[in-house]
């Protein structure tokens, strides 16, 4: 059980995907915009990943080494599809706020890089528990990406006003102002963690 929770805890504090890895940077900058975005950006990834590591890790011994990426490749493709359906169906204010991110999940570094290094070398329970820490750990470094995000550049935390007469600074709500937070965030942890 200590190893499971290793592996859960390893993708929010020592490998977290956006602070420590830097993988998924893509969908970081461009959605994390809202913290409901980022939230449901971080699910959708979650799911993606978990159900794509239960399946690399359970038939990981039958696949050739040969054609193992486009294999997992099409693993992904089948749960992204999965959640982006989902998605359309009961969140479609959301789906269309994400737009192209929810099926670029397919080729995001998070998901193949899991799928690659770990789900495909260990069983089931740990790639499960890995999943969910990746998992865990991207959506809690976008809802606070988000959070900061939103708070600055409108003025606003979940769609509700925080401040009054507050003048929000637009600025954190273009690409600059994402890649400024993101790099101050990391410059943080990596501070923290030196400590």
């Amino acid at each position: 059980m200590k190893k499971l929770l290793r592996e859960f805890s390893k993708g929010i504090f020592i490998e977290n995907p956006t602070f420590r890895l830097a993988l998924g940077l893509c969908p970081t900058l461009a959605v994390s915009t809202s913290v409901i975005n980022g939230f449901g950006m971080g699910v959708a990834a979650t799911f993606v990943l978990l159900g794509s590591n239960i399946i690399v890790s359970a038939i990981r011994n039958f696949i050739p080494t040969k054609i193992r990426i486009p294999c997992f490749i099409v693993i992904i493709a089948t749960f992204v599809t999965i959640v982006e359906l989902m998605m359309k169906a009961y969140f479609p204010a959301l789906s269309k706020s994400l737009g192209i991110f929810v099926p670029l999940i397919v080729v995001n570094c998070i998901v193949l890089g899991r799928a690659e290094a770990f789900a495909s070398k260990h069983g089931i329970s740990r790639s499960i528990f890995d999943a969910i820490g990746m998992g865990v750990g991207f959506t809690l470094a976008l809802v606070l990406i988000s959070a900061i995000r939103e708070s600055l550049g409108n003025g606003t935390l979940l769609g509700l006003v925080i401040v009054r007469g507050f003048d929000p600074a637009i600025l954190f709500i273009l690409a600059p102002g994402a890649l400024l937070v993101i790099g101050l965030l990391i410059g943080i942890v990596n501070y923290l963690t030196e400590k």
